[in-house]
């Protein structure tokens, strides 16, 4: 019985630790919901906290709303009821976090506007192969597409097809570019879409997206506002899929690639 009695407060301490309180924190809070009120030191000798850490621990509990102080000829402590505790101290810190978003907002918006005008001036001095870069990295490839996609305000094309570092069927900035206007027009093989796939796409139909099916498709493929995209190849040797993507911004390639899209349109299927 006692072995279980220690399993519960070590499960309460980890509860408490990963709602915000620290380890001494959470023992004192534990400790003083059993008892009415204690005095500090016995409440550190209670608690396992050190003598001369355990006002530091009961200013923050009393701060954090879990203790209450009171007063009499000798000052004592005692715990906040659970439920009380534990809702204000949410609410506060939803409060803190909400309002530390809000600032943090702003500040983006403010640094956007500065640091675009540095990275323009920086991206005019280009080298040779600037325009062009190699990604081997999967969550990099996820990043590099939902970079360009979040920024594509007239056009997305894709070539879809796995193995996936982002699937676009469930891809939320897939749906922002519909309502930012943008035209989106994709091609799916037909072998990799399950059930619940046609049904996604179908609301993306509705939304404004054009989704056309294939039995395969040459390459994967995606392309932005006619000039940016990218095109992920996989390596044809090792046994497990792994892929690169060729990152690029080229006028010339990209009209290349959607002529060799366009083609691919005409022969698909309707969803």
């Amino acid at each position: 019985m006692w072995y279980l009695f220690l399993v519960d407060v070590q499960a309460y301490l980890r509860r408490l630790q990963q709602i915000g309180l620290n380890a001494y924190e959470s023992r004192t809070y534990l400790t003083l919901i059993g008892h009415p009120r204690f005095k500090a030191l016995d409440l550190a000798a209670r608690a396992h906290v050190p003598r001369q850490k355990i006002y530091e621990v009961l200013g923050s509990l009393v701060e954090k709303g879990f203790v209450q102080v009171v007063h009499g000829k000798a000052k004592l402590f005692s715990a906040v009821e659970p439920k009380l505790a534990l809702e204000g101290y949410l609410a506060r810190r939803r409060e803190t976090f909400e309002r530390e978003m809000g600032d943090r907002q702003h500040l983006a918006g403010l640094l956007v506007d500065d640091l675009s005008a540095i990275f323009l001036d920086g991206s005019r001095d280009r080298g040779p192969l600037d325009y062009v870069r190699i990604v081997n990295e999967a969550g990099q490839i996820a990043e590099e597409y939902r970079r360009l996609l979040a920024r594509s305000t007239s056009e997305y094309l894709e070539f879809s097809r796995r193995p996936y570092a982002v699937d676009p069927v469930s891809e939320p900035r897939v749906g922002e570019a519909l309502a930012r206007g943008a035209a989106c027009r994709l091609i799916f093989e037909t072998r990799d879409l399950s059930a619940n796939h046609r049904k996604i796409l179908r609301g993306l139909i509705k939304s404004g997206a054009q989704i056309r099916l294939a039995e395969e498709l040459p390459l994967k493929l995606a392309l932005f506002d006619g000039r940016f995209g990218m095109i992920s190849l996989v390596d044809p040797v090792l046994t497990r899929p792994q892929m690169t993507a060729l990152v690029f911004e080229h006028d010339a390639l990209a009209s290349a690639l959607r002529r060799l899209f366009q083609d691919q349109w005409d022969r698909a299927e309707e969803l």
